[in-house]
């Protein structure tokens, strides 16, 4: 998203209506700042109904957005994890919301210290395309939970599921507590412009850093969780079916379209070949189809697409190795299906080394020590998310102590994501923040510390003109 100077604060009524129901939130806000644990719950409790009656609508949405959408990866990865997400959340509020406690020195005695979340305001979050229903709702959840007003701003590229997300939050709420923007890319950048009191953004690490440079103008603080080509490392004598297996869990669901799904697979040099026989095994198990299967989801839009073949014919003139994965042998051509495809013999000047791969391809790249997979892991940016497959717990220990990432899975792939508790968030060019479990609560609240003090007034002793007490007291505890 790159913003031009006349069009950053956006000059049509889309913009026009968007900036009054930014200053009617602020409005809102101010009339009732710190709403009780009861009214946010209540409020958070409206999206369990909204999305249930109206799941095969959101699917179908999804479905016409991406031409073809696998509707169970809709209902388990759009409306389960946020459902359960929801639940969660009602379960952990009070405690979340409870003042602690902080410990006094003997300087500020008599007195006592504690910490408040208290609500920010008006919360902004900017909902990326391919998982626009669980990522504008989980995010939704935590800033009510946090006792906030929320704007959302839909993803232009998948209009149906935009259109319809905004009919349903304005049947829910109020338009003075949760909005939903939608529009194209001057609205987008007129939306990053808005002096929210934080800004949530998820998309790619290229306009996580247009977004940054707006919300700097206002000294809004952010959240920005990105990506990144999230590698697997597989162990020496991980058994590799399993590997394969337990990888097309992150790599399969929506087409490879997930901000974590593995971008790359580090093999042991000597078993390159076990891997891409038990990869074409997996695949054709799970898609022994492509063309009609209802359960293999397309590339989003052409744009999409053609940058995924372009990854393609660049490493193939570049001298890669092409596996394509079509059981069937179907011809694709009118459909914005990709075959699961491997890429091996591949060096650093090809482009889907470079960039995060974002779909069905998935690079293979042979090590012959595990330093020498953490060496590669650490030269490159850090990762959203870090997968390794072994059952040594020696060599578990090594990776997670000599790497850094957003998150990790030991033997599995993305399903830290659906670990409530868990913070999800980045590191470096991955993102920054975190906006799930007790952490997330935090990231949209301000922790307002508090110091109390008692009836007799120490601090008399300490005023000047300074005398003997005060030289003692310095030399007693500061200067010895």
């Amino acid at each position: 998203m790159v913003a031009d100077a006349k069009n950053l604060h956006g000059n049509n009524a889309d913009t026009a209506a968007m900036q009054q129901t930014f200053a009617a939130q602020k409005t809102a806000y101010r009339q009732s700042p710190y709403p009780d644990a009861e009214q946010r719950i209540a409020l958070i409790s409206r999206i369990r109904p909204m999305l249930l009656n109206h799941q095969n609508a959101l699917v179908e949405a999804l479905n016409k957005d991406f031409t073809a959408r696998a509707a169970d990866e809709t209902r388990m990865a759009e409306i389960m994890v946020t459902l359960e997400g929801l639940k969660y959340t009602i379960k952990q509020l009070r405690k979340w919301m409870m003042p602690q406690k902080r410990s006094v020195s003997a300087l500020s005695w008599p007195g006592k210290a504690w910490v408040e979340y208290q609500p920010l305001g008006v919360v902004g979050i900017m909902v990326p395309w391919n998982y626009p229903i669980q990522l504008a709702v989980v995010p939704l959840i935590t800033a009510l939970a946090a006792g906030n007003r929320v704007m959302i701003k839909m993803s232009e590229a998948t209009p149906q599921t935009s259109a319809l997300l905004q009919t349903l939050i304005a049947e829910t709420f109020p338009e003075d507590q949760v909005a939903v923007i939608n529009g194209e890319v001057d609205v987008a950048q007129a939306f990053a412009s808005l002096p929210f009191d934080h800004l949530l953004f998820t998309g790619s690490t290229s306009v996580g850093k247009h977004i940054m440079r707006a919300a700097a103008a206002n000294l809004t603080p952010v959240t920005l969780e990105l990506g990144g080509k999230s590698p697997c490392i597989i162990g020496q004598d991980y058994p590799m079916q399993e590997a394969a297996e337990r990888i097309a869990l992150g790599k399969c669901l929506n087409a490879g379209q997930t901000c974590v799904a593995p971008d790359y697979v580090l093999c042991p040099e000597s078993r390159v070949q076990e891997f891409v026989n038990a990869w074409k095994t997996q695949i054709t198990r799970s898609y022994p189809s492509i063309r009609n299967n209802p359960d293999f989801t397309a590339i989003v839009n052409p744009r999409q697409y053609k940058r995924l073949q372009g990854y393609l014919t660049d490493a193939r003139e570049k001298g890669a190795k092409i596996i394509e994965i079509n059981p069937a042998g179907e011809d694709l051509t009118g459909t914005q299906k990709m075959p699961h495809t491997l890429v091996l013999d591949v060096t650093d000047t090809m482009q889907i080394a470079q960039d995060e791969i974002f779909g069905p391809l998935m690079m293979v790249l042979p090590y012959t020590h595990l330093d020498d997979a953490i060496e590669y892991v650490n030269e490159r940016p850090r990762p959203l998310a870090l997968y390794y497959f072994d059952w040594n717990q020696h060599h578990c220990e090594r990776v997670l102590k000599n790497t850094h990432s957003g998150g990790v899975c030991l033997n599995d792939t993305v399903s830290h994501v659906g670990v409530d508790d868990l913070p999800f968030g980045g590191v470096g060019d991955s993102g920054m923040g975190a906006y799930h479990g007790p952490e997330g609560f935090r990231t949209f609240s301000q922790a307002k510390g508090i110091y109390r003090k008692g009836k007799f007034n120490a601090s008399r002793y300490i005023l000047p003109p300074y005398g003997r007490v005060v030289h003692k007291l310095i030399n007693k505890y500061w200067l010895k």
